[in-house]
């Protein structure tokens, strides 16, 4: 309790104002991804014909992992249970991380038509405004397959399902979906230089989705390591995959996750430093 004529010590304006601000921020993307969802659901038939339309373009992938399964049965030594949870896994994240931060995946249109600068002189974090931009809830249905496939491999896998198997899946799955995340904001980031975005980032977003159908280590040694210190989707597929089906006993494997954490940090650089070289475009 505080002496009398002195400030109480419970409570800080400054983090009370920070808290405030959070909040708001968080009720202003929760307002504007229910705009964009109610937007979207005007077309009712186009809609369910494009989110049937994601189902279709991802499923022949799944056809190719399956027949490739059922001939081979194993792949380094990974079965298709482990295959198809890996296939699930990389998938759903994928698709959560193209359907809400789409709006850096299309960056060089807003920097080319001027929609930016618009964005600029607006009191909203900058970020939040290219996040809501543009949201396919349509990509939902890569998820929608991806969940029936996870399902029915998770039954099928050899593996003992403790709370701590739980949780190292559940954090393979958040991760994946972050680093997905980081790629697309990372590619807009580069658009500053650019202006025009550059193919060669599919190879680690696209590319990241259909190669991670499959654990990285079948494609060599150098590729494992490009995707563990550089772009660092090996650390949360196949390392905790590792673990999860008890190829390994390591804590470190189940706990590999974390390590993308620290993709951020290129992320965010790539980000600042290119929103400070930006000109406008003049229109």
């Amino acid at each position: 309790m505080s002496e009398p004529g002195q400030p109480s010590r419970t409570s800080s304006p400054v983090h009370s104002r920070a808290s405030s601000r959070g909040f708001s921020r968080l009720r202003l993307y929760g307002h504007a991804v229910a705009i964009q969802l109610a937007s979207q659901l005007e077309y009712r038939s186009s809609f369910w014909l494009m989110l049937l339309g994601q189902v279709l373009t991802s499923f022949g992938a799944l056809l190719g992992v399956w027949f490739m399964m059922e001939r081979f049965h194993s792949v380094a030594g990974f079965t298709q249970a482990d295959v198809l949870l890996c296939f699930a896994s990389v998938l759903m994240a994928f698709s959560l991380a193209e359907t809400f931060f789409r709006g850096f995946d299309q960056f060089p249109a807003l920097l080319a038509d001027g929609r930016f600068d618009r964005m600029l002189l607006r009191p909203a974090p900058l970020i939040l405004q290219v996040l809501t931009g543009t949201i396919e809830f349509t990509r939902f249905g890569r998820l929608v397959q991806g969940f029936i496939v996870f399902c029915w491999a998770l039954p099928r896998v050899a593996v003992v399902w403790t709370p701590g198997h739980v949780a190292v899946l559940a954090l393979m799955l958040l991760m994946n979906t972050f680093v997905f995340a980081c790629l697309f904001v990372l590619y807009a980031g580069i658009c500053f230089f650019t202006i025009e975005g550059l193919e060669f980032m599919n190879i680690f977003t696209d590319g990241g989705r259909e190669f991670g159908a499959y654990p990285y280590a079948i494609y060599g040694k150098r590729v494992l390591q490009i995707l563990t210190c550089l772009v660092p989707l090996a650390l949360v597929q196949y390392y905790p995959l590792l673990w999860l089906t008890g190829r390994s006993t390591s804590i470190l494997h189940a706990l590999a996750p974390l390590g993308a954490l620290f993709f951020i940090l290129p992320t965010a650089l790539v980000w600042r430093l290119g929103l400070r070289r930006y000109r406008s475009t003049g229109s």
